[in-house]
């Protein structure tokens, strides 16, 4: 499977909220997850993603999960493998013998929708604000980038201000963070 997402800055998640409210959407109630991304021993900020292999160890409501993501025609278009672990700190030391190396540490609050084929996620990430992610799971051969053209036409249908983004996480978190750290 591949998930393929698009990516917002979101300038005011109460306009958003009430966008998809008045298309039947409810968010569900706030969860954190706190996650803990990896990259590939030899692989360094500033180098391309695509290809590359990353890990993300993430707990949430006192579930563990692990997920194996290799980006295939950008970052936010990834093959993407995922299950549930029994203990983080195991896994933690599984994915280091694995041959990764912890990069960031990103911590949100997520309310999550359904719309469709479509996973709508608010996320309110420390330290870098409001965001909006549109993620959709697919077999299909149809372009990432094809797909991420119809999600990005749903999320300008809001009519809501939002500022597309074509980074993850991890990179936004390591871009804010001041020059030498």
């Amino acid at each position: 499977m591949r998930e393929i997402e698009v990516k917002y800055r979101v300038g005011d998640p109460a306009a958003l909220v009430r966008a998809l409210e008045s298309r039947g959407t409810a968010f569900s109630a706030p969860v954190r997850q706190d996650d803990q991304a990896y990259a590939a021993n030899g692989w360094s900020y500033g180098q391309s993603k695509t290809g590359a292999a990353f890990a993300r160890l993430r707990t949430e409501n006192g579930r563990h999960t692990f997920c194996v993501k290799r980006p295939l025609d950008n970052e936010l278009a990834c093959a993407e493998h995922e299950t549930e672990v029994h203990d983080r700190g195991e896994m933690h030391a599984a994915i280091l013998a694995m041959g990764f190396h912890p990069t960031m540490r990103i911590v949100k609050t997520r309310r999550t929708a359904r719309l469709d084929r479509m996973l709508l996620c608010l996320d309110e990430v420390e330290g870098l604000g409001a965001f909006f992610e549109i993620e959709t799971m697919t077999s299909g051969e149809q372009p990432a980038t094809q797909v991420q053209q119809e999600l990005d036409r749903f999320a300008r249908s809001l009519g809501v201000g939002l500022e597309r983004l074509t980074e993850t996480y991890d990179s936004l978190i390591r871009a804010a963070l001041p020059v030498g750290v």
